[in-house]
């Protein structure tokens, strides 16, 4: 990843570091915490103990986790969306006409969030939750949103983070990419290829307004069940009904 985005303050830079690798390797010690980062075992002891203050890490015998108060953060951030509580319902109905995984993302500072998420009855089980960040030229709700994006905020998002390659599948090169932006915003929705998820496929669609893009919707399921007329017609048909539906809603609400 390419990061350009300098950190004012030191010593937040490094407590965030210190959260982040507790979410990358799950409950943990200092020696191990400090082994993984580089950095001195008592530089990662006080971040640990002022995080432990603040509540936002938890301490089980010297084992250290993140604690649920982050969540409390996220369900606030959350709740303040409109298009959360306008989509949710949606996304709920998409997933049980389906069958399948129903998705909402937004783009934040460069990356797809995937802010909320149902599960129709025959959904397969994915690495996905509330809050899952994913390089956006990733997924078919990223694409989707990129669609919809300058091409100069594409080209910065690209110049800050990169173009990951997650998968065989995975869009790495720019002129392929601007290429299926093009084709998405002719056609109205985006499809991935298991360029994220191997054995999986997705279609997505934007949520448009004044045609700038607030988020994007999708249905995702197994290469399986997802082809054929299926993923090229009934599938899109179904997201672009229901994102049209969020459209008004978000008019008049």
């Amino acid at each position: 990843m390419t990061e350009t985005t300098s950190v004012p303050v030191n010593a937040t830079k490094m407590s965030f570091t210190v959260v982040s690798a507790l979410q990358e390797l799950g409950e943990t010690g200092a020696a191990e915490l400090s082994s993984h980062l580089d950095i001195p075992k008592s530089t990662v002891h006080d971040h640990l103990k002022t995080l432990e203050a603040l509540e936002l890490v938890i301490n089980e015998n010297g084992q250290y986790r993140i604690g649920t108060r982050f969540l409390e953060f996220g369900g606030h951030a959350r709740q303040q969306m409109k298009i959360y509580s306008v989509a949710r319902p949606e996304i709920r109905s998409l997933a049980e006409q389906t069958g399948e995984h129903s998705n909402l993302m937004i783009e934040e500072h460069g990356r797809g969030v995937f802010l909320y998420k149902a599960e129709g009855p025959n959904a397969v089980r994915l690495d996905t939750y509330n809050g899952y960040r994913v390089p956006l030229q990733t997924t078919a709700l990223g694409k989707a949103i990129l669609a919809h994006l300058s091409e100069d905020r594409v080209r910065a998002i690209i110049d800050r983070h990169g173009m990951s390659q997650v998968t065989d599948s995975t869009i790495v090169g720019e002129n392929e990419l601007f290429t299926e932006l093009d084709q998405i915003r002719e056609q109205g929705y985006a499809i991935d290829h298991e360029e994220r998820v191997r054995g999986m496929r997705c279609v997505a669609a934007p949520i448009l307004h004044d045609g700038d893009a607030l988020g994007a919707i999708s249905v995702s399921g197994p290469t399986s069940r997802m082809q054929g007329d299926r993923l090229n017609e009934e599938i899109p048909n179904h997201v672009l009904s229901t994102a049209n539906v969020i459209e008004v809603n978000m008019t008049y609400s």
